[in-house]
């Protein structure tokens, strides 16, 4: 029987540290789209968004208890760390959801209201409930669900979806499987362990660290996307070139290492950086549109 639940386990369901990514990534989305969002209406957009992406969480964490308790990244969690009983996680996560998805429909427009109930059902149907346990591309596909929320911030002042959104939402789309297989090749026992079917675990290494370099030249080039779609100056077109580069380095290191400790060091190197460099491309757009708009250049 788990034990009573504490204010911190359910703030854990959420899984804050991926919450503040999509906020973030929405955030960015809302404030370079073209027209205004009232301030207030647009911190309710953000919260629902938040709330949405910690329901997500929430469900997720309900479904994969039983692999959460086999993987040491994992173990402490609410459900199988035994502070929590798995419904409570279940009522908590479909509550969640509801209430961010009407309130974002009743608050902006339908278009991100429905949107936003699309990415709660893609990233727990589709990734946690399908694709995560059956395919080695669980990740590509799934990671979808992680790219939509910059398109949810742009309908939400738009009520309308753009190519601006999908050149977004293409960014972080293609960055996903370079940055979780990262992760993978020097966690991948923990995958192996917990029969998650993760591109090292199936191809072998050396097919995923080709992979990863395939990816990371597409991400770099797709990185361009805001310059040819015109919303986005030299500003945002120096960094990403300049942590595109980087980018390509850290997956080129990877991609040559032979020995298993450099493989193992060059991959979270390359994981460490990822983190940073989507966070720094979409903080260039937010400086990019800034300057633009003031009229500063």
């Amino acid at each position: 029987m788990a034990g009573e639940a504490r204010v911190e386990d359910y703030l854990a369901l959420l899984k804050p540290r991926v919450m503040s990514l999509v906020v973030f990534t929405a955030f960015v989305g809302m404030l370079i789209a073209p027209g205004s969002i009232n301030p207030i209406i647009g911190f309710i957009a953000i919260a629902c968004i938040a709330i949405g992406a910690g329901a997500s969480g929430a469900l997720n964490m309900w479904y994969d208890a039983d692999i959460d308790a086999v993987m040491s990244r994992t173990i402490n969690r609410p459900i199988p760390a035994g502070r929590m009983a798995a419904s409570e996680a279940l009522v908590f996560g479909v509550v969640l959801s509801v209430f961010s998805v009407m309130l974002l429909g009743l608050a902006t427009n339908w278009v991100a209201g429905g949107f936003l109930a699309f990415t709660i059902f893609f990233y727990v149907v589709v990734y946690t409930m399908w694709l995560k346990r059956s395919t080695p591309q669980n990740i590509v596909i799934g990671g979808a669900a992680g790219a939509f929320p910059p398109m949810v911030g742009w309908a939400a002042v738009t009520g309308t979806l753009s190519w601006e959104g999908f050149a977004l939402f293409l960014i972080i789309f293609l960055w996903t499987p370079p940055h979780f297989w990262a992760l993978a090749l020097y966690k991948q026992s923990d995958y192996g362990a917990a029969g998650i079917p993760m591109m090292p675990n199936v191809v072998g290494e050396v097919s995923t660290r080709r992979q990863i370099l395939a990816y990371s030249v597409i991400l770099v080039a797709a990185s361009m996307l805001p310059l040819f779609l015109g919303f986005a100056g030299w500003i945002y077109g120096a960094i990403a070139i300049a942590f595109g580069a980087g980018f390509l380095w850290l997956a080129v290191r990877l991609w040559r290492a032979s020995e298993s400790v450099a493989m193992r060091k060059a991959a979270r190197s390359l994981f460490t950086f990822s983190l940073s460099y989507l966070f720094v491309l979409f903080l260039a757009l937010l400086a990019d549109t800034f300057v633009t708009r003031m009229g500063l250049l």
